[in-house]
């Protein structure tokens, strides 16, 4: 008998990329887990909720932290201290595109503590892993068992004069792009 669980994995197309989502291998003990790879980008998004709702609550604690760590990229930083330092301001700006749509979706009256944190672990040049950051999230809180009316849907959406519009175009082709607008609900 084998302790290695056993990943249960679906893989769909989606804007000409592949994306597949994982869970049941990593990150067992969160509530939910899902590692989505989109290309050679891999973005594990973890779920935890508190059991209960602390007593006179009257707010739903929902807290988002992405985190893009300089080993997805390959580096290690430099110098003396070789800690990672304070969110970006990309960081900070993409959690809030995270948490945009998926705050309405938790049932009115649901207070108790919910933290989702996506974490880049590889990252392709020239694919933004923030779209598979909340392809992700929307997973994990599927499989979590916290109470989520989703799940969500995401996409980068760019227009270039000859191609039109693009659906997830890559960092090349919103360089040319006229329009760089992300679509999630």
């Amino acid at each position: 008998m084998s302790n290695i669980p056993v990943a249960k994995t679906k893989t769909f197309e989606f804007g000409g990329q592949t994306v597949t989502l994982e869970t049941g291998r990593i990150a067992r003990q969160a509530d939910g887990a899902v590692l989505a790879t989109i290309g050679k980008t891999q973005v594990l998004a973890t779920v935890v909720a508190a059991k209960t709702t602390k007593p006179g609550q009257d707010f739903f604690p929902l807290s988002v932290h992405y985190q893009e760590k300089m080993y997805a990229a390959g580096r290690i930083p430099g110098g003396y201290l070789k800690r990672e330092g304070r969110p970006s301001e990309k960081e900070t700006l993409t959690s809030r595109l995270i948490d945009r749509p998926i705050r309405p979706l938790f049932p009115e009256g649901f207070l108790n503590e919910v933290q989702v944190i996506p974490t880049v672990m590889a990252s392709e040049k020239g694919i933004d892993p923030d779209i598979c950051a909340m392809i992700a999230v929307s997973a994990a809180l599927a499989v979590s068992g916290v109470p989520f009316n989703g799940p969500i849907g995401a996409a980068r959406v760019g227009f270039t004069e000859d191609d039109g519009y693009l659906l997830n175009p890559t960092e090349a082709q919103l360089e040319e792009s006229l329009l760089d607008m992300v679509v999630a609900g």
